[in-house]
């Protein structure tokens, strides 16, 4: 097998936007090294195809939505069970600066709920550049954010002292 020589324009886009795209994948799955596979993947299909994208000048849509269906996709490698002779190890500490509850909020939402939010607040896409990016209407969007901003209102509405929210 010859290697395969990358176009200048493809080695600086990796380059500039490589740690972002990380910090993107990470907060779409909330873990690190699920995300580096994920941009990884992403940035090998985006390599192969570049010269072919639509919109060359901007590619990080195309490696976005790369991520977000592979991330959306991932359940189906993981219906299958795995027999392993020894438990794997536990994972360190989670990093202190993070807020565990509102990671655990984000975790608990479905796929689609949880990609939704991602793209709308941290990556401050419009509505039908989500839904560009999903593959579907600006209405599912609408709907998924609706829902997940709804259910993550009540997890973190306050308590009163009766137990009543």
């Amino acid at each position: 097998m010859t290697g395969w020589d990358a176009p200048a324009s493809f080695d600086e886009f990796v380059r500039t936007r490589h740690r972002e795209l990380l910090r993107f994948a990470y907060v779409l799955c909330g873990d690190p090294d699920l995300a580096g596979d994920l941009v990884q993947d992403a940035l090998e299909r985006t390599g192969l195809a570049w010269r072919r994208l639509r919109n060359p000048d901007d590619p990080e849509g195309y490696v976005r939505r790369t991520v977000v269906n592979a991330y959306l996709n991932r359940w189906r490698a993981r219906r299958r069970e795995r027999l392993m002779a020894d438990v794997p190890d536990r994972p360190g500490p989670p990093p202190a600066d993070r807020d565990d509850h509102l990671w655990q909020l984000l975790s608990a939402l479905p796929r689609r709920q949880r990609a939704v939010v991602v793209l709308r607040y941290y990556a401050d896409l419009t509505e039908p550049a989500v839904a560009e990016l999903l593959g579907c209407s600006v209405g599912t969007v609408k709907s998924n954010h609706s829902r997940a901003v709804a259910k993550l209102r009540v997890a973190l509405a306050p308590s009163t002292s009766d137990g009543v929210r």
